[in-house]
């Protein structure tokens, strides 16, 4: 029979699991942030494209409105022009 290991001993090997369980979930967290840091990078990446395009968007569309206005006064002022000819 063997003897049951001395309280230093014993202590000695429930510190090296315990070290062994925190390396691991160091090793765990570490990982997840790495992760966590990847997809912030890829979100940021896709956020300043997305940005880009709709600045591209609205610069291209600001034009529609002043020649919507433009085509109305043309028909406004053909109208008034036929009006004035048939009379």
């Amino acid at each position: 029979m063997t003897d049951p290991p001395s309280e230093p001993a014993a202590v000695a090997v429930a510190l090296a699991e315990l070290r062994g369980e925190v390396r691991e979930g160091f090793a765990t967290v570490n990982g997840r942030l790495a992760m966590l840091a990847q997809r912030d990078d890829q979100t940021d990446r896709r956020l300043a494209d997305h940005e880009q395009r709709l600045d591209s968007l609205e610069r291209a569309r600001w034009p529609l409105p002043s020649l919507a206005a433009l085509v109305g006064a043309i028909g406004l002022g053909l109208t008034l022009w036929q009006l004035a000819r048939g009379s």
